[in-house]
């Protein structure tokens, strides 16, 4: 059953099938990748503070894990992304719900390790 609304809702792939599920759901499944792009502004900004901040590493260090954040930034970023859609599509769908999968791991493990590494190699 597609939206009856006269402007057709976007991305197509996702709202142009199955039935608009209960609002209460498809609002939950927005706070949770609002959550997900906070993360990935929190994670944004703490590879640009390492960056611009004049610790007592290498130069080649610091960069790295700078970089390394802003990596796991947009990682971030597309996984809240593409698992709001994949939600969406299977409630609309009237499916189980997917897995988040490998990236939350991901994610999780490059914080801990630039982490570990800030706090041996910073004195």
């Amino acid at each position: 059953m597609t939206n009856t609304n006269d402007r057709r809702r976007r991305p197509g792939w996702v709202y142009d099938e199955g039935a608009e599920p209960d609002a209460r759901y498809s609002l939950a499944n927005e706070r949770t990748f609002l959550a997900w792009i906070r993360t990935a502004l929190a994670v944004l900004a703490a590879g640009v503070a390492l960056d611009a901040l004049d610790l007592s590493l290498s130069p080649r260090l610091q960069q790295g894990l700078a970089d390394t954040l802003v990596l796991v930034s947009a990682v971030c970023a597309a996984t809240a992304w593409l698992r709001w859609a994949q939600v969406e599509r299977a409630m609309r769908r009237r499916r189980p719900l997917p897995s988040l999968g490998p990236s939350a791991a991901v994610v999780a493990l490059a914080l801990v390790v630039v982490g570990l590494v800030l706090l041996v190699a910073v004195p």
